[in-house]
């Protein structure tokens, strides 16, 4: 009898503390993951870390591989879709565009290197605000297509990376070894 006390009293904390956390929401998730794939560092590099302190000349780097993209076309790909996903989702009209995909990324001028990362980060501030304040009937008709962004943004995020790391611009302290 005194081990099953003993025993309660142990477990009541960890109980306790798992009735006062909120329970997760679609909302919360999808804020989540756009979180961490935008400034949160959690178990991967957030893309404000990846593309924190590059210059143009290396954003523009390329490997010499066929078909790799430099680090600068996979940001402004990001930008490019980002930002068209979040004008659906406030109802904004559509730019024209072709269909072409390679366009998102060949559009990249590492002129615009600074202004591409700060629209970005607005970009994706932008998104974490609409899903913040989005009805739940906006959630459930976007959430989906929300938690795609979040997975676009982590795949290429960690492309980013991989490039800094063969261009030798990578700090392992940021987050990967």
């Amino acid at each position: 009898m005194k081990f099953m006390i003993a025993l309660l009293a142990l477990c009541l904390p960890f109980c306790a503390s798992a009735q006062s956390s909120k329970p997760a929401t679609l909302r919360s998730v999808l804020l989540e993951q756009l979180r961490t794939t935008h400034s949160e560092k959690d178990w991967f590099v957030p893309i404000n870390v990846a593309v924190e302190g590059m210059t143009a000349e290396q954003a523009n780097w390329k490997d010499g591989s066929s078909g790799n993209h430099s680090v600068g076309q996979l940001t402004y790909h990001l930008l490019f879709w980002n930002g068209r996903e979040l004008a659906k989702f406030k109802g904004e009209p559509e730019e024209k565009f072709s269909g072409n995909n390679e366009e998102t990324f060949n559009n990249f001028d590492s002129k615009k290197w600074a202004d591409t990362t700060k629209q970005l980060d607005q970009v994706m501030t932008d998104l974490e605000k609409f899903v913040e304040s989005a009805t739940d009937a906006q959630l459930a008709k976007f959430g989906s297509q929300i938690a795609h962004v979040g997975t676009h943004n982590a795949y290429h995020t960690g492309q980013i990376i991989y490039i800094r790391r063969l261009q030798g611009s990578w700090d392992p302290k940021k987050g990967v070894n």
